[in-house]
């Protein structure tokens, strides 16, 4: 078994509270972006290791927009992490994607206004390819992952990011849904684009845990519902991500593990030390 975990998960601290994890270590990570939300848990699964960091630390105390994304992605990649599953709450502005459904999306609208969006600038242009934000290939292994659970998945869909922390008003949801999103959460932004940006493979496991504010029939939002839903669905999700880590990651057919190949504009030797050093564990391969 390697020692590297090539697969890691973004979510509750409550996902790695499964059977059949074991040989578990904490890595307490720095990184030049400062510190992740919580350190590392890494165990394993049958013959491989995985990767869990819980985004809003233990206990829940880090809000949306304070979650410190580009720590959280880059700790990821100094572990060696390849592919990322993100599992989130949201809510549905479809009527067929009802609460206790998971939805596999493979759109984002980024509508948050105060995040730190990239890893570069400081004297380092980056202009990365985000056509598709979620890496098609991981996420139609984890939508077969999901299916193979027996609960109510879909595969497709825009999730619209929102600052938060509060929940949207029914103008809000009623927008969103005449641009067309079909779910609505805090936190798919940035940190989709910052793993692109770090080349590696991101895809979400979305939670539909309420049907947000604008379903007349049903009651607006609150902590009760989303905390309900997401709890009914731990154990899906735990067997979903058993079912995902023996598969292979098939890097090649995705585009994902070199999306900085043809990405980074500035001159080289214009490019401060500071910067490149800040950065060097996502370029060094590309100014060499």
């Amino acid at each position: 078994m390697s020692n590297t975990p090539t697969l890691a998960v973004i979510g509750g601290s409550g996902l790695y509270n499964m059977s059949g994890l074991s040989e578990i270590e904490e890595h307490g990570l720095a990184t030049p972006f400062g510190k992740p939300s919580d350190p590392i848990v890494v165990g394993a699964l049958g013959e491989r290791r995985v990767a869990f960091l819980a985004r809003h630390g233990k206990g829940h105390r880090i809000t949306p927009s304070e979650v410190n994304y580009r720590a959280n992605i880059y700790a990821l990649k100094m572990l060696g992490v390849e592919r990322i599953v993100s599992v989130s709450a949201c809510g549905s502005l479809r009527e067929d994607y009802a609460p206790g459904h998971i939805v596999i999306p493979d759109q984002i609208y980024d509508n948050t206004k105060g995040r730190e969006r990239t890893f570069f600038g400081n004297g380092l242009v980056v202009h990365v390819g985000t056509a598709d934000p979620f890496c098609p290939t991981l996420s139609e292994q984890l939508f077969e992952a999901v299916q193979a659970t027996g609960a109510t998945v879909h595969r497709g869909g825009a999730f619209v990011t929102i600052e938060g922390p509060r929940f949207s008003t029914k103008a809000e949801s009623n927008t969103y849904r005449k641009w067309g999103m079909s779910l609505v959460g805090m936190t798919a932004s940035p940190e989709a684009f910052l793993a692109r940006e770090a080349e590696m493979c991101y895809a979400c496991m979305a939670h539909v845990t309420d049907y947000d504010v604008w379903h007349v029939s049903e009651a607006p939002v609150t902590v009760e519902m989303v905390i309900r839903i997401l709890a009914q669905n731990t154990a899906v999700a735990q067997q979903a991500i058993a079912n995902l880590v023996p598969v292979p990651a098939k890097r090649d057919a995705c585009g994902c593990g070199s999306a900085l190949a043809d990405a980074l504009i500035t001159a080289r030797d214009r490019i401060p030390a500071e910067t490149r050093e800040r950065v060097k564990l996502l370029v060094d391969q590309y100014l060499k």
